[in-house]
C-alpha cells in the first residue's frame, strides 16, 4: 500500500510545476523553508494550512489532524481516504498550501 501511496503523492506533485517532491524515507514537499505536504510511513497524506482554513477544512472533509509517528502535526489536514481519487483536485488543494507557506517569512 505505501508504494502505491507513494505514486500517488507523486502523481500529485507532478500536477504542480512551482515544487518537486523531497526525501527518501521521509516523503514531503517544501518551500519557502516550510513542510507543506507529507506522505507519513502508513501511507496517509497530509497538508499543511493556515489555523483558520485547517478547521474549515476538517470540518468539510469529515476528517481529522495529521498524524506523523505518532505525533499531530501541527497545520497539517488529514486528506481522507474518500478524496484520493481526484487528483486534480488534491493538487488545487497543495497548491493553495504551498500559497499558504510561501506567505509566511522563509526559514
Amino acid at each position: 500500500m505505501w508504494e502505491e501511496r507513494l505514486q500517488l503523492f507523486d502523481a500529485i506533485v507532478e500536477k504542480c510545476p512551482q515544487f518537486e517532491r523531497q526525501g527518501k524515507s521521509m516523503i514531503y514537499v517544501s518551500a519557502n523553508g516550510h513542510m507543506f505536504g507529507l506522505l507519513n510511513k502508513a501511507g496517509e497524506i497530509g497538508f499543511r494550512y493556515s489555523k483558520d482554513i485547517q478547521e474549515k477544512y476538517i470540518k468539510e472533509f469529515t476528517t481529522d489532524y495529521y498524524k506523523s509517528y505518532g505525533a499531530i502535526m501541527k497545520g497539517y489536514v488529514l486528506i481522507p481516504e474518500n478524496m484520493l481519487d481526484d487528483l486534480d483536485r488534491l493538487a488545487e488543494l497543495l497548491n493553495e498550501s504551498y500559497d499558504y507557506v510561501m506567505s509566511l517569512p522563509p526559514k
